[in-house]
């Protein structure tokens, strides 16, 4: 169990290393990165879901959104239904610096991929789903990719019981 936390803990390290480069160059950290995927993921995503999948403060968010409006990478709009909501979409801008971000993560992921194969693969997908909490899971279905549920709050979920093996 240690060996797999060392793993995870080195990989996302390594993983992480390709974009930061280009975030620091820019002024910007993970937390404006993490905002700029989701976004990219899901054009038009409501505050409050973002809030969700990022398990952070509206104060934190405020920040990261705020640079990233500034910036012109990301656009806020008013909701149709609902003029409290807002809705998060990239700008030409964001969708250029997220691919950029993406392609420097991309390639390191496709040569783990091509090293491990197909079966290791699906193994390693089943293995950070299992990871994941109900709610994680439920947002991030593979089965239905670009469809985000309706928000839950923003509180995190209970740990699941950890048995020793």
């Amino acid at each position: 169990m240690r060996l797999a936390q060392d793993l995870f803990f080195l990989a996302y390290r390594d993983l992480t290393a390709s974009a930061d480069i280009v975030l620091e160059g820019l002024g910007l950290g993970r937390a404006h990165h993490r905002a700029l995927h989701f976004i990219g993921r899901r054009p038009e995503l409501p505050v409050s879901d973002l809030l969700v999948l990022l398990r952070i403060t509206k104060q934190s968010l405020a920040r990261v959104l705020g640079e990233l409006v500034r910036r012109g990478h990301v656009h806020q709009k008013t909701g149709a239904r609902d003029r409290r909501q807002r809705l998060l979409s990239l700008t030409e801008s964001g969708r250029l610096l997220e691919r950029q971000l993406f392609n420097r993560q991309r390639e390191r992921i496709l040569d783990a991929y091509r090293e491990a194969g197909g079966p290791a693969v699906e193994g390693f997908r089943r293995v950070m789903h299992a990871m994941m909490d109900e709610q994680t899971r439920a947002q991030l279905d593979p089965r239905a990719p670009d469809i985000m549920p309706a928000a839950h709050p923003a509180v995190p979920a209970r740990p699941r019981d950890v048995r020793r093996v």
